[in-house]
């Protein structure tokens, strides 16, 4: 079993920035690829980004590319999702998630086996 928490959001102003942890207990987080998830009031979750296990890849979401980065520290078990120059429309809870997986990042949730409870990030204008 993994145990996922999430930490980090907060409300901000438009082009502030966040940077959000995820930690893992239970397992150690190696081999795991870990992908970063949000969902907005009355909308599906969305593939944000994610990490591959051996760490060379990731893989973003067009709308975050260029303003959100994905790392990870598996000696702290830890994964970051740093998101910088946010916009209202970034607002949502955001949960992380892991799959046990070396080399691929996949985008879609249900792929996953454990997540997260989700931090709330909130952007005004």
């Amino acid at each position: 079993q993994v145990q996922l928490v999430e930490s980090g959001g907060g409300s901000v102003q438009a082009g502030d920035s966040l940077r959000l942890s995820c930690a893992a207990s239970g397992r150690i987080l190696s081999g795991y690829t870990m992908g970063w998830f949000r969902q907005a009031p009355g909308k599906e979750r969305q593939f944000v980004g994610g990490i591959s296990g051996s760490g060379s890849s990731t893989l973003y979401e067009d709308s975050v590319k260029g303003r959100f980065t994905i790392s990870r520290d598996n000696g702290k078990n830890t994964v970051y999702l740093q998101m910088n120059s946010l916009k209202p429309e970034d607002t949502a809870v955001y949960y992380c998630a892991a799959v046990r997986s070396w080399s691929r990042v996949v985008d879609s949730y249900y792929q996953y086996d454990y997540g997260g409870q989700g931090t709330q990030v909130t952007v005004s204008s």
